[in-house]
């Protein structure tokens, strides 16, 4: 893992720190060299299985504009069936909406720190590792933590809410 202390710190990294912090969550973002923009970088950057990656993904709930957030193991993709069938209807959400719903943009929403609070679902499938890692804010930051500690921080629900993998 090649992590850098030469990125100033940026207001969401802040805000998610300060809500880790509260929580009492032991372990603080950090800052990597490289971009963790997609799953894929995260977990190269950090010398991982893209499964070990929480990624966050954004809905718009379609009968009120609520953000859906979809905490999602890195390896796998969302049904949108499934997760309507939680919490109604969802569509897309562009760039605009996650920024103005969630204060982060694409490639750094974290699962904690929200300017407001969406609508969270947990992927089931995180609980297959001991440790995973999620976006802290920003596209270069993330945090560590166990799959358990999600529903912990979030209070959201652990549910069944992506595709079955390809055989």
């Amino acid at each position: 893992m090649s992590v850098t202390a030469s990125l100033p710190p940026h207001a969401c990294v802040q805000r998610v720190t300060a809500a880790l912090a509260a929580a009492g969550h032991p372990h603080a973002p950090q800052m990597l060299d490289s971009s963790a923009r997609t799953a894929q970088e995260a977990a190269d950057a950090l010398g991982i299985v893209v499964g070990q990656i929480a990624k966050s993904i954004i809905f718009k709930r379609k009968s009120d504009g609520a953000a859906v957030l979809v905490i999602t193991s890195g390896d796998r993709r969302v049904d949108e069936k499934k997760v309507s069938a939680l919490v109604g209807a969802i569509g897309r959400a562009d760039a605009d909406f996650v920024k103005s719903a969630t204060g982060f943009t694409i490639g750094g929403v974290a699962p904690v720190g929200h300017t407001s609070a969406p609508v969270t679902l947990i992927d089931r499938e995180l609980l297959r590792f001991d440790e995973i890692w999620a976006a802290a804010g920003h596209p270069h930051a993330v945090f560590r933590l166990r799959p358990q500690d999600l529903a912990r921080l979030t209070g959201a629900p652990v549910e069944d809410v992506v595709q079955a993998p390809a055989a």
